[in-house]
This record gives C-alpha cells, sequence and structure tokens, in this order.
C-alpha cells in the first residue's frame, strides 16, 4: 500500500503501530510470609493481581487469573477487542470457581484485576478490586481506577471525607472482586484513546503506604522506566511494607525497526528450563516401553507432541496437587474416548509438567516481564490448573495460540450443564444475603446514641451492637463532661447508652446532661414523696425546699434512658 501524499506531492511517513515499554517489580514486603501479587506486562497487555484469600489460596487466585490472560499480548484482533479483556477476565473468574470445586480447601480465595490492553491507537481498560491505574498524559496526572471498597463507597456518598479514608478500620474491606462468590462479577471498563508519550502506572494496594504527591513525582520526574518502578518498591520497604506491594511501569511509544526484529525475552531461569526438560523426559521416559532412548526418539520426531498432549488432557494441578481422579472425572473420560478423542491420562502429574511446557513456549514467544506468584507458579511448574474439566482444554489450547477456527469445540453432555443449576442459585442467594446485609447496615448508620468513651460523655453514630468483627458504630464527637461528675443515675443511662433519633437529639441528651445530669430534661426528679399525717402536723422551716413532682407526662426518650 503506496504512504499518502502531502498537498505539495510528497509522501507521508507511515503511521507506526503503538507499543509498551514496560518495567515490573513486586516485593513480598516486611511482614508477610508469602506474595500473594501476580503481575505481566508485554508489549501489548499489562495485568496487576492482588490475591487474597490467607495462606491457602491468595497466591493460586493471582497466578491463576494473570496465566489464564497472557495469551491476549498481541495485536492481531480481526474483529476487534471491545469485549476480549472483559470475557478473558470473566472466564478467569470461571477459573477460580472451578478450583475451588475441586479443592475445597481454596474456598473464599479471590484476586482484584486491573487490566490494560492496547489496539492500535485504543487502550482497553478493565478494572475490579483495590489495585489501581494511574495515567500522566499532558502533564497531568490522575487515577484512572475507583477503588471497590467500602470506604470509597462511604466517600462517594459524602459521608467520609478522602483524608479519612487512611485511618478508617474498615479501609480493606473490599466490595467487589474475582473468585468463588460471584459468577459473573461487575467489572469496571472503558475504552481509552492513547497517544505515544504517556505513561501508566498499575500497582498493587502495598504502595498506598507511599504519599500520593510522592508517587506522583517519581512518575513525573524518574526517566527510567525501571528505575521508576524500583524506586517506588523501595519507598514502600523504607514506609514498613505491611502488604505484598507490586509496581507495573509503562510508556505508550511507537514501534521501532528494532522492536520488530527483537527476539522474545525469556524469564525463567536456565536452571528452571533445565529441570522442566528433566522432569518432562523422566514422565514420557517412564510410560515408553522401549526406555528413555526411544522416548527421547519420538520427541524429537515430533516436536507439538507435549503440545498436541496438552491440548487433548483433561488431568491436571491447582498448585501441585495430586489428587486422584473422581469417578465423575472417569466417567468424562469414558464419554470423550467414544467421541473419538484420546481418553484422559491417569497420571495425576503428567497435565501438570505439559501445563508447565506450554506455559513456558508462550512465555518465551514474545517480550515480557512476569513478577509475583505467577513467576513462582512459572519457575515452579505449580500452574493452577483443572483437574479433568473442559476448562483445561480451553486452557491448553489457548496457551499454545491455536487460530480460534481450527479449534474443535468440545460440546459438554447435558447433565454436566444442569450441575451449574446449584452454584448460580447459591449465587443468587449470597447476593441476596449479602445485599439484605448492606441495606441494614446502612440503616444503622442513620442512628445515633449517647455513650461513654474514654470517661467522658460522647455521640457515636450508628447502633451500640457488633456484626461479628464489624462494629455497627463509629465515634461522632466527644465531649468534656466526664462520666464520673454526673449524678449516678446519669453515669449509668451513658454506660448503658441513650438512643436518639438523630444527631440533633443526641446534641439535646448531652446537653441535657451537662446542665441537669440527666439524659432528658423532662425526667421527673426522683425524690419522697409527703405523706401527710391525720393527727400530727409537722411544721416545715422556712428554710426548707420541698420537691415537687412534675405534672407533665413523662416522655418516651425518657423511658429509653432507664
Amino acid at each position: 500500500m503506496a504512504a499518502p501524499e502531502t498537498p505539495d506531492g510528497k509522501d507521508t511517513p507511515a503511521e507506526r503501530p503503538l507499543i509498551m515499554r514496560y518495567a515490573a517489580r513486586s516485593d513480598v514486603g516486611r511482614i508477610r510470609s508469602k506474595n500473594d501479587d501476580s503481575a505481566y506486562v508485554g508489549r501489548h497487555l499489562a495485568v496487576v493481581a492482588d490475591g487474597m484469600g490467607g495462606h491457602a489460596g491468595g497466591d493460586v487466585a493471582s497466578a491463576s487469573t494473570v496465566l489464564d490472560m497472557i495469551h491476549l499480548d498481541h495485536d492481531d484482533y480481526p474483529e476487534g477487542a471491545d469485549t476480549v479483556l472483559a470475557d478473558e477476565i470473566q472466564t478467569a473468574n470461571s477459573l477460580l470457581s472451578e478450583l475451588v470445586h475441586q479443592n475445597p480447601k481454596l474456598s473464599g480465595m479471590g484476586t482484584t484485576v486491573t487490566a490494560l490492553l492496547l489496539e492500535d491507537h485504543k487502550l482497553h481498560f478493565a478494572h475490579i478490586g483495590d489495585s489501581r491505574a494511574y495515567r500522566l498524559r499532558n502533564k497531568k496526572f490522575e487515577q484512572v481506577s475507583v477503588d471497590h471498597t467500602f470506604v470509597q463507597r462511604l466517600i462517594d456518598e459524602g459521608r467520609l471525607r478522602p483524608e479519612e479514608a487512611e485511618t478508617h478500620p474498615h479501609k480493606n474491606v473490599l466490595m467487589r472482586v474475582l473468585g468463588d462468590v460471584d459468577a459473573s462479577p461487575e467489572l469496571d471498563l472503558d475504552v481509552l484513546d492513547v497517544e505515544p508519550g504517556e505513561r501508566w502506572l498499575l500497582c498493587s494496594d502495598g504502595l498506598n503506604y507511599v504519599a500520593g504527591h510522592v508517587v506522583e513525582r517519581m512518575v513525573r520526574e524518574t526517566k527510567d522506566l525501571r528505575e521508576c518502578a524500583e524506586i517506588l518498591v523501595d519507598l514502600t520497604l523504607e514506609a514498613g511494607a505491611p502488604d505484598n506491594v507490586t509496581v507495573v511501569m509503562l510508556e505508550i511509544v511507537e514501534e521501532t525497526d528494532d522492536d520488530v526484529n527483537t527476539a522474545a525475552v525469556d524469564i525463567v531461569p536456565a536452571a528452571a528450563l533445565a529441570s522442566f526438560d528433566d522432569e518432562a523426559d523422566s514422565v514420557t521416559a517412564s510410560k515408553s516401553p522401549d526406555g528413555p532412548a526411544a522416548s527421547k526418539a519420538a520427541e524429537d520426531s515430533d516436536g507439538s507432541s507435549r503440545a498436541k498432549a496438552a491440548r487433548d488432557a483433561d488431568a491436571g494441578s491447582s498448585f501441585s496437587s495430586g489428587d486422584p481422579t473422581t469417578p465423575d472425572e472417569e466417567a468424562e473420560s469414558s464419554e470423550t474416548s467414544a467421541s473419538g478423542e484420546p481418553p484422559a491420562t491417569t497420571d495425576p502429574h503428567l497435565g501438570e509438567h505439559l501445563s508447565a511446557e506450554v506455559l513456558r513456549e508462550e512465555l518465551a514467544s514474545r517480550p515480557h516481564e512476569l513478577v509475583g506468584a505467577a513467576a513462582t507458579a512459572a519457575e515452579t511448574g505449580s500452574i493452577p490448573t483443572v483437574a479433568g474439566r473442559t476448562v483445561a482444554r480451553r486452557a491448553a489450547t489457548v496457551l499454545t495460540h491455536k487460530a480460534e477456527q481450527d479449534r474443535v469445540d468440545v460440546e459438554e453432555p447435558p447433565r454436566r450443564r444442569v450441575r451449574w443449576l446449584m452454584p448460580a442459585v447459591a449465587a443468587v442467594v449470597v447476593l441476596g444475603v449479602v445485599v439484605g446485609l448492606w441495606l441494614g447496615y446502612a440503616w444503622t448508620q442513620t442512628r445515633y446514641y449517647v455513650g461513654e468513651y474514654d470517661q467522658r460523655v460522647a455521640i457515636f453514630n450508628g447502633i451500640s451492637q457488633r456484626l461479628g468483627p464489624i462494629q455497627l458504630s463509629r465515634l461522632e464527637a466527644v465531649t468534656d463532661i466526664r462520666v464520673d461528675s454526673l449524678p449516678e443515675y446519669g453515669q449509668q443511662s451513658v454506660r448503658q447508652t441513650v438512643p436518639a433519633g438523630d444527631l440533633h437529639d443526641a446534641q439535646g441528651i448531652v446537653e441535657n446532661l451537662k446542665n441537669t445530669g440527666s439524659a432528658s430534661a423532662n425526667c421527673p426528679t426522683k425524690g419522697p414523696k409527703p405523706t401527710p399525717s391525720p393527727t400530727i402536723s409537722v411544721p416545715v422551716p422556712s428554710t426548707a425546699a420541698v420537691a415537687t413532682p412534675s405534672p407533665s407526662p413523662i416522655p418516651t426518650s425518657c423511658e429509653a434512658a432507664k
């Protein structure tokens, strides 16, 4: 195709494609025992995932999600990439549910995902959780992502100031996340115009321990991407780093001839690659009737034999899981054999080696950086895959980059589809419970009460109960009235808490305590009633004061104070 001409008849240079220049670093931090963060960045894809789920599954969730998405790192999308990123994240979410179904010990695991996919001059953005994406463009630095956290919702509703968020006791409570709870989680999606020279920072929430203005200054002033990533992680470590921290720095640039000719970068250490080969060869040799020599000759005659086996194998490993095949999986294997496909292997470890081999080939096919739990999984061969499921077939096929039109879609038997009914119903029930709890909590935050804080009278927003580990109230204001300075009746009322309809009522109760020592100005003053004698009249000295009950009725607030 000829280059377009300018008005004076000269050819204009052809517009070059855009790619990402990048650097990444992940660190376990000062407190945590393992790294639950994972990240991948290449010329067209960048992903950061922060796993959760404690000792059992945080690293599995983030590594599984990132490794399932790496095949998107290319610019060949004939039909456009408008839905590609969202579809792949939803698929990764299904994979997490399958992993939990296979290994219930992983129940409750989840991960955040913040991802960018570069296609021509468009940047597809997808986000869920509290990892963050920042953009520096035309000297303007801004946070593009929105945290899906409880405190962010309070900020959006105007019930919390941004500067209070960092010290809020529930600042780490996530409202949206990938995992085995929601079958179809809601993602933040956008398609952004992109320009050469703009910079992006993707990071896990571990970077939040560095002040925002410091992060902005580093991104603006540090020209070298690698140096910038290193500095940001080092600053986090200096701040104490109580959480894992992962940083991906990238810059959008025009592709050069050097980029076209650059060979793929292989980040897996040579020693690890040698161990993969030795392990795979030993497994294949043990299955060969003619011994290692025959096995090696067979491999040399067909270099794609293991990749083909990976596409057809049903067995797998969830981070070195060696559970035997279940009866359902054996039945599925029999049905697969009847349909003409190779039967599933009975070796519980063979799928692990095949997945590691296929992943290694995929990672070696293009320049990239892989860090965190995903890099550990790639180096050790403990690839989280699903045993005996069609998802494993799909994942292996995707990793080999087989064209969509060449893939053979294996239709699941009807009985397999029905099995999704119970998880779907359970997901709806769980969602209903979560919504109900949220509405109940929101109602409690419209209430107020007067109680004791640090031996002083204080006003609280909420109700004075707890829901498990969650306190359903927060301190609104502390007065200078000491509880021990009140009458005994007033002290008892405050310590048992005095409910109020709103903040104005609570302030009125405090004022009454200050002036009269009672929780309500209308409460009757307790005292003995005079009993007249029929025969003896006792004169009352002129200096004595006689308490007279108030004729007014006792209000409801006074009853509550009792």
